[in-house]
């Protein structure tokens, strides 16, 4: 396949020329599946927090404490990329791109500072820097659903596509706030799991909603992956991932009825469950889109840099990407688990 596609290209699979910016776009698309997913489970707590009761909102900022910075290297080490790496498509991509990307900046400032003042402020400011943490989640949720509807229609602005952007609008942010009630439910017992699986039985079927909606507005948007996806040589590949959402999506459904039902055990299955389908949806959005940056517009190879410059930024992504993944490993490996809620010291006077 990466022969046929280099000739296809009219360059040689070994030339820098042709493996540099596909070896760049392969980094750029695992930074950007970390980041949705490792910040994903945070912006969703983050969101849930404005419809939490006020006396467990402070326990759900709690648990989010060891990852938030850790959580924030994705978005600029993306971004980052993505300008260093390909040049020639910064401006004809963030140019259509204002409103996503100035509301992203507002919710991940809003998100950062509220934060880090909640925990430096008097106990009686507390309340209202989480509820500022919480609304620059939504906004920062927000952001992303409309940045995916705009690369899901090639950046059109007809009205119909503008009613898309709304849907995705609202269901990105359900899809995250998804993912952080089952992470909660895998987190924490009591009232708060009680409280994760309802979000989560009301998040998942906007999610679902979101998924279908995507996958047919991409395919009817551009002929070019709807005869990638029916007439390539892939298409049992797609049947076959189509065939595990629906299943994963009612598995999480059932999951969580039943323990509303009967059950609020602590349980990864939920939370797995719906890494998969970030994982699986993000997936498809790499294969359709492959090779371009913009559909039908901008290849991976138009867009980038010259070869001495990949190099350069080769040499600083070898040294700087494994000290990233030590670093991510070592903080990441304890979001797994049940987590107990620290116990004061007893004082004797």
């Amino acid at each position: 396949m990466i022969e046929s596609l280099a000739a296809s290209l009219g360059m040689s699979a070994q030339d820098p020329a042709f493996w540099m910016p596909l070896a760049f776009m392969a980094v750029l698309y695992a930074v950007i599946v970390a980041g949705t997913v490792l910040d994903g489970f945070d912006i969703g707590v983050g969101c849930l927090t404005l419809f939490a009761p006020a006396d467990l909102r402070p326990r759900m900022a709690a648990l989010l404490s060891p990852w938030r910075d850790a959580n924030e290297f994705w978005l600029f080490l993306g971004m980052g990329l993505f300008v260093s790496a390909f040049p020639n498509a910064w401006g004809s991509i963030m140019g259509q791109l204002y409103l996503p990307l100035c509301l992203l900046a507002l919710g991940v400032l809003l998100r950062s500072v509220s934060f880090e003042f909640r925990l430096r402020s008097p106990v009686e400011m507390q309340a209202r820097w989480l509820l500022g943490f919480g609304l620059g989640s939504l906004v920062t949720a927000v952001a992303h659903g409309l940045l995916l509807g705009q690369l899901v229609v090639s950046y059109q602005d007809e009205p119909g596509y503008t009613w898309f952007l709304v849907f995705t609008g609202l269901c990105v942010p359900a899809a995250y706030c998804l993912l952080g009630a089952s992470w909660l439910i895998m987190r924490v017992g009591g009232k708060l799991r009680v409280r994760a699986v309802l979000w989560g039985r009301r998040a998942v079927r906007w999610t679902a909603a979101g998924a279908v909606g995507v996958s047919v507005v991409l395919a009817f948007a551009n002929t070019g992956v709807f005869l990638k996806w029916s007439d390539g040589p892939d298409w049992a590949v797609v049947v076959g991932l189509w065939g595990f959402l629906l299943l994963a999506f009612v598995s999480v459904e059932m999951c969580l009825q039943r323990m509303i039902n009967s059950s609020y055990r602590t349980t990864m299955f939920p939370f797995m469950m719906v890494l998969l389908i970030f994982l699986v949806t993000l997936g498809g959005l790499g294969y359709s889109f492959f090779p371009y940056l913009v559909l039908d517009n901008i290849t991976i190879w138009d867009a980038a840099a010259s070869v001495s410059s990949l190099r350069l930024i080769l040499s600083a992504t070898v040294i700087a990407l494994p000290v990233a993944l030590i670093f991510n490993i070592w903080v990441y490996w304890r979001m797994f688990g049940l987590s107990r809620p620290p116990v004061p010291p007893d004082f004797k006077p």
